[in-house]
């Protein structure tokens, strides 16, 4: 289908069912896809596995799955600002991978990529090759589940020989992502920062569902301008300009008199 346009963000993510795993785009609160997000809340959709740099904060971004108890795995790579998350993981209540961000980026575009695993030596001689990561606590605090050892192997590189770990990508079921604008073929311009998680993670999603703040006709964008080629798009809805977009804190500074 070329116009891949929907009317609305409730029927874009009708057909996603409980259990569901779902990319989601954004960083901290940047570049969250706060419609579609709140689509899935309004559907009642749950037992969700999430993989996002973050789980948002307390009732913002996917804080507001998280405090509806929607949520019951998440792959993520900070998870800071969020009192809920950490009162819900140290009970027991979700399952964490903690994923470092650059690993966690690869990961996703691997996937996205076709590309089933990759060597890194980013977590080397750390928990996060050796295992033992706490994933999940029973409920007197005790570790439930913990991360297994991973792969290691030793492989010249660029001159050098070294130690590398086996990361296997990540391919999701869904994936849901915020773009500054769009065109009814799903060719997406990100705004700054807000492109940062959100091109991994569409192209990790075997469907990529897309809000836009302005949508247009196909052949208007200019190509060179384009972050994201529809072929990983399959959906994309348009909110307009002036949904809500939260920042986590905000800090001012009052004039200085000379």
């Amino acid at each position: 289908m070329l116009d891949k346009s929907y009317a609305n963000t409730a029927v874009a993510v009708a057909d996603i069912r409980s259990g569901a795993s779902i990319a989601v785009g954004g960083f901290g609160l940047s570049g969250n896809p706060t419609e579609l997000i709140n689509a899935l809340l309004d559907a009642g959709i749950g037992d969700l596995s999430i993989v996002s740099n973050n789980c948002g904060t307390d009732g913002k971004g996917l804080g507001v799955l998280l405090a509806a108890r929607r949520i019951s795995r998440i792959t993520a790579s900070y998870v800071g600002e969020n009192k809920e998350f950490e009162r819900q993981y140290l009970r027991g209540e979700l399952e964490v991978e903690l994923t470092p961000q650059g690993t966690l980026a690869e990961k996703l575009r691997a996937g996205g990529s076709g590309i089933p695993a990759f060597f890194t030596r980013t977590g080397v001689g750390t928990l996060v090759a050796d295992g033992g990561l706490p994933q999940k606590y029973a409920d007197d605090g005790s570790v439930l589940k913990a991360s297994e050892a991973k792969e290691v192997r030793t492989i010249d590189f660029a001159g050098e020989r070294q130690q590398y770990v086996l990361e296997h990508s990540i391919v999701t079921d869904y994936a849901l992502v915020h773009a500054a604008l769009g065109d009814t073929h799903g060719n997406l311009v990100f705004n700054k920062a807000a492109r940062q998680f959100s091109v991994p993670a569409a192209m990790a999603g075997r469907i990529c569902i897309a809000q836009v703040e302005e949508l247009v006709p196909a052949g208007e964008l200019d190509p060179a301008q384009v972050h994201l080629p529809g072929v990983f798009v399959h959906r994309i809805v348009e909110v307009g300009k002036q949904h809500p977009k939260p920042i986590e804190r905000r800090t001012t500074r009052g004039s200085q008199q000379q």
